[in-house]
């Protein structure tokens, strides 16, 4: 009895370990449109992995921060933001990770939404105000 009461209690416990192995606060999932990967933010970083599943690809490293991943329509490149000099920019790389390349320099963050229907250019939000001196900035608190 005690044998079997010790061999539940080593099974309980490994099934704990291994759970505690799976990565939590997985975000900013993105299906490519061929269908056949997911970009997807871990700990700052974006990594890719088959729809089908199997092991990730780390895409991105470093002390900056990478979130939300935008495919191309060809599925050749990503798009994301990251705050590698201070705000959140938009760059761009190849969807099987390399070279990035910064898209936007304001002072503002700014977030990709979706690429062009020519994949040429990135569309993105960010929120923009016109100069004081300008005769419809907006007064009180709300921005445009």
């Amino acid at each position: 009895m005690k044998v079997l009461s010790a061999l539940i209690c080593c099974l309980i416990l490994a099934t704990g370990a291994v759970a505690g192995d799976a990565p939590q606060w997985v975000r900013y999932p993105a299906i490519s449109p061929d269908g056949n990967t997911v970009a997807f933010e871990y700990k700052g970083d974006l990594w890719s992995v088959p729809s089908t599943g199997g092991a990730a690809t780390l895409l991105t490293a470093g002390s900056s921060y990478e979130y939300a991943p935008v495919w191309s329509h060809d599925s050749q490149s990503l798009a994301f933001a990251s705050d590698r000099y201070g705000n959140f920019d938009v760059f761009v790389m190849p969807a099987t990770g390399g070279e990035a390349t910064r898209l936007t320099f304001h002072s503002s963050s700014e977030v990709p939404g979706s690429f062009t229907a020519d994949d040429t250019g990135v569309l993105f939000s960010a929120v923009r105000q016109d100069p004081a001196s300008n005769a419809q900035f907006p007064t009180g608190g709300m921005s445009e």
